[in-house]
């Protein structure tokens, strides 16, 4: 009989424990069985583009992938089931969210907050590692802003992720902060938009903003946001909302990513990939997934 030491019986208890969360975010856990059909990228959460070669990443229930000339590529076939997800420099992510259920070396259903310095081909623990599930992450400055789905409360860190504090409680789904005004901090929750201006340790909502399930601040004090049925608009805080452009596909819109002003990303329920090079006036698709693999 194998004697399994009391550390190794707690983790193991904690992944079980895991595993139900781990399958309410992700629809199908898996490994690289080359008998099984690949599952495609999973449902997006995050976009965001390498400024070391000015290459798009995306990240889903089933790693991050590199899109490059219409083809996707699953970066160190890697499964990581990546909730939140940003570039903060050359070749350098954070992301969060949970390892794959196949990952021999998981410790826990949580990853907290974890950073790659090679474009996604291997990552570190920095913090909240079986504590914290990042569904939003965005850098404003020495600030590092990211929304805690386990509950529901924003933390922030000043020292580049490596210890936190927990703020305001509020139900959002994006983030936006930048770094020439690090203490103002937007959160898009589907039916508004919160703004604080205390780091986000209180929040009011923006009553002129409209529903937005995505929102970006490329530059201080102009936002562009993103509604569910798949409308880009911009504006100012109380100030009015414009609508620039739409997705190809209209409804189910769930990412967006201000690379710029003029260079935005987005994704919708369909895992489909849309680049605008004109502030979101006009889209093209970067990619769309395989019949069969999209996100129910």
């Amino acid at each position: 009989m194998t004697r399994i030491p009391p550390r190794r019986a707690r983790t193991l208890a904690a992944l079980a424990a895991g595993a139900l969360l781990i399958t309410a975010c992700s629809t199908a856990g898996t490994g690289s069985d080359d008998a099984a059909p690949d599952p495609g990228t999973g449902h997006l959460h995050g976009l965001g583009v390498d400024p070391a070669d000015s290459a798009v990443y995306a990240a889903g229930h089933h790693g991050v992938f590199r899109l490059d000339g219409g083809k996707v590529t699953r970066v160190a076939d890697r499964y990581q089931d990546t909730m939140g997800f940003t570039v903060t420099g050359p070749s350098t992510f954070l992301a969060s969210g949970h390892p794959s259920p196949a990952d021999p070396d998981a410790r826990s259903p949580h990853l907290g907050l974890i950073r790659s310095m090679d474009a996604g081909r291997t990552w570190q623990t920095l913090s909240a590692e079986g504590e914290a599930d990042f569904h939003a992450l965005v850098q404003a400055g020495d600030v590092l802003y990211g929304f805690d789905s386990q509950s529901s409360k924003l933390w922030a860190s000043t020292d580049a992720g490596r210890s936190w504090d927990r703020r305001a409680q509020l139900p959002a789904l994006d983030l936006a902060a930048h770094p020439a005004t690090p203490t103002t901090v937007w959160a898009a929750t589907g039916t508004g938009l919160e703004r604080s201006t205390d780091g986000g340790r209180t929040f009011r909502p923006d009553t002129a903003a409209p529903a937005l399930v995505a929102v970006e601040e490329p530059r201080s004090g102009l936002l562009v946001g993103l509604s569910a049925d798949g409308r880009v608009l911009t504006g100012r805080s109380g100030g009015p909302w414009t609508q620039l452009g739409r997705l190809p596909a209209g409804g189910g819109a769930t990412v967006l990513t201000a690379v710029s002003t003029r260079w935005l990303l987005a994704a919708d329920s369909t895992d489909t990939v849309y680049d605008s090079r004109d502030g979101g006036r006009t889209w093209k698709v970067l990619h769309r997934p395989a019949t069969g693999q999209e996100h129910p």
